[in-house]
């Protein structure tokens, strides 16, 4: 088995990568089956030193963006992938789900604006994260991984 080395020293094998990888994807669908909006998945991977991937999604409301945030700690712990931590601003207009190697961040749609994580990433490859066949309305970019799943890494020049 393939052992990947990431730039803070963490060893992790070609299989916990792809783990990894679904993970993601399952808490983007999630996100999206609980009617957030503008849902990216974003691969970071040899762009952060800190995660491999960070979800953006928008909420509605308050009470909406908290039940997702748990909703989505509940897939952590089904998956193996429990939550390291969660934090929120005061208002909720912000929340952030942390499981180490997928940063989730659960936005009000005007702090999401002013925040602008998509920009600050804007180097990070957009993984489709739909199932076959299908294409979240509220998602109008082109995907860069245009299968149904995720892809097992970033594209390698060499």
């Amino acid at each position: 088995m393939r052992r990947l080395v990431l730039a803070e020293g963490r060893a992790r094998t070609g299989s916990d990568a792809t783990a990894t990888a679904d993970f993601a994807a399952d808490a983007a669908r999630l996100v999206h089956d609980l009617h957030c909006t503008e849902v990216r998945l974003l691969d970071v991977r040899g762009l952060s030193q800190v995660c491999d991937f960070v979800l953006v999604g928008s909420g509605t409301s308050d009470r909406q963006m908290k039940s997702v945030a748990h909703e989505l700690q509940d897939l952590g712990e089904e998956s193996g992938h429990a939550c390291f931590r969660t934090n929120a601003d005061g208002d909720a207009t912000w929340i952030v789900v942390d499981f180490v190697d997928l940063v989730v961040h659960l936005f009000e749609p005007a702090m999401r604006d002013y925040y602008d994580l998509e920009g600050l990433w804007s180097d990070a490859r957009v993984v489709q994260w739909s199932r076959d066949g299908e294409r979240a309305a509220s998602d109008s970019s082109p995907p860069d991984d245009v299968a149904g799943g995720v892809s097992n890494g970033a594209s390698d020049p060499s």
